[in-house]
């Protein structure tokens, strides 16, 4: 046995990587952890994965390691197929070429809707403003399926959020996506966290837990949300990441820890 320490960062972009597949079209914001994950999958596993960055460059290959502090813009997007606009990648997307989104909320609810505009039941007097959601909205609105990544915790996880930013299933009923204007056969995916993954029932629309962490329990998950979701059964354990992960996230990914080591860092025994 041996203990590992981790940011809950990392295992968001260890679990992300790992479900990136080489032959799928992936559609990311500008910067952080969810373009890391892109950019992890790249470095291992998947190596000629194309995805589309939010501002407008279309299928990058940067090189590694990466410089520190990249947060977008030219170092990220280094060797681009082709490098427009954000019309250009959201036609994409609107076209049916982008398989996946992959982003992060500041809270999600039962639906998968998300929010990353302020919290508070006022919009002109939040309690909190946050930046909004950029590209995110056609990123969720278009893609055939979307990553959301977030934290567990119960302010996070809530039965309705205070603002749809991003759309999920909407009120949950048959069809909602598609009256609201939305492309037939899209919506959430999954929805990952550092202590536990999430699905969605297809005929409910309601979010499922799929997956906990090794080192937490059901009933622990279930006190860090705000409402109850469905169980999956059987209820599937997370991978953790490992010494060789851990290694290429920090020299290759994130030098520097300027954006993966602000998380809440966990000490787990495996």
């Amino acid at each position: 046995m041996s203990e590992l320490t981790f940011t809950d960062l990392e295992q968001n972009v260890f679990t992300i990587a790992h479900m990136i597949e080489e032959d799928k079209l992936y559609f990311v914001q500008m910067a952080g952890p969810p373009l890391f994950a892109i950019l992890l999958a790249k470095r291992t596993h998947a190596p000629g994965v194309g995805f589309l960055v939010e501002e407008g460059a279309i299928a990058p290959s940067p090189d590694f390691p990466l410089p520190p502090m990249m947060l977008g813009s030219a170092r990220s997007h280094y060797r681009s197929v082709a490098w427009e606009g954000m019309n250009i990648v959201d036609a994409h997307a609107a076209l049916g070429y982008a398989d996946y989104g992959i982003l992060s909320a500041v809270q999600v609810d039962k639906f998968g809707n998300f929010n990353s505009t302020f919290l508070g039941k006022d919009y002109d007097h939040p309690d909190r403003r946050f930046g909004g959601p950029g590209g995110a909205n056609e990123i969720a609105s278009c893609c055939w399926a979307t990553i959301i990544m977030t934290k567990l915790e119960k302010r996070k996880f809530v039965d309705r959020v205070d603002f749809i930013s991003s759309p999920g299933y909407l009120d949950g009923s048959p069809g909602a996506r598609e009256r609201a204007g939305l492309p037939a056969n899209t919506g959430p995916y999954r929805i990952v966290t550092e202590r536990a993954i999430f699905g969605f029932d297809e005929k409910t629309h309601m979010m499922r837990l799929d997956a906990i962490a090794p080192w937490i329990t059901l009933e622990e998950v279930l006190d860090r949300m705000d409402f109850k979701p469905l169980i999956a059964e059987p209820l599937g354990v997370m991978a953790t990441p490992t010494e060789e992960d851990l290694s290429m996230i920090r020299a290759e990914i994130d030098p520097g820890g300027y954006t993966l080591n602000r998380g809440e860092w966990l000490m787990v025994t495996v």
